[in-house]
């Protein structure tokens, strides 16, 4: 399939008349044919695995960003690989962690004007020019979420899983908070407002983990057994 699209891309190329075809819609199309067909290459023999998100702006000194490298070392010596945005603050403290540890490494960098760019704790790297391609890599090739203070991608990743657990388009894997002080106040407004007036209901918001201890995640996470009866659209 790669080599078919590289084809169309030189026959596009070498011929003037079309050169407008590649700025156009339908050559778009190929772009994100072979963004997937790369992932699901490169990430298939990756094997289990866990996505952490977080802010890229957590500095090494911050008590999260140690709290990330000491997670990912527990989670990489139980042969899980660990899955970031692949860039700085927490995704560089959770791939350092598994680098350490001699686990699998993953980064999943994403082409942005600011902040993005890779660390240097990879073992396995993609870069992605589409957004919705990337996330579907992480949902797919991941059998928790773990989310450390952040901003709103952090924020997008965190409620877009539930969305897509709820909804049963994955499995309920483990969608765990870090961080219980951060998260207290959206936390309060989920089981306040939302959760009183019926916007969400209590097994929603069970979904849920929130802890302090990154040992305690390493246990959740290794507790957690995929649903046989749940047939994914994306698995």
């Amino acid at each position: 399939m790669v080599f078919a699209i590289e084809r169309l891309y030189v026959q596009a190329m070498n011929d003037h008349t079309k050169i407008t075809f590649i700025k156009e819609d339908p050559w778009r199309i190929f772009r994100i044919m072979a963004e997937f067909v790369d992932s699901f290459e490169a990430l298939s023999q990756v094997g289990p695995g866990v996505t952490v998100f977080g802010s890229a702006r957590m500095l090494p000194k911050d008590p999260h960003y140690q709290a990330a490298v000491e997670l990912a070392k527990g989670l990489a010596a139980h042969n899980l690989a660990i899955i970031t945005g692949g860039g700085p603050g927490i995704m560089e403290a959770a791939n350092k962690g598994a680098a350490l540890a001699r686990g699998k490494s993953v980064g999943l960098n994403i082409e942005l004007p600011h902040e993005q760019y890779l660390n240097h704790y990879l073992t396995v790297s993609l870069k992605f020019k589409y957004f919705f391609v990337r996330k579907m890599m992480f949902v797919k090739f991941s059998d928790a979420f773990i989310i450390f203070p952040g901003g709103v991608g952090t924020l997008d990743e965190l409620f877009e899983a539930l969305t897509l657990i709820q909804t049963r388009k994955i499995h309920n894997f483990p969608v765990v908070l870090f961080g219980s002080a951060y998260w207290k106040e959206m936390l309060d407004w989920l089981r306040g407002p939302m959760l009183a007036e019926g916007k969400i209901v209590e097994e929603d918001f069970r979904r849920l983990h929130v802890t302090d201890s990154p040992a305690e995640i390493v246990e959740i996470v290794k507790a957690y057994e995929p649903s046989k009866e749940l047939v994914s659209h994306l698995r």
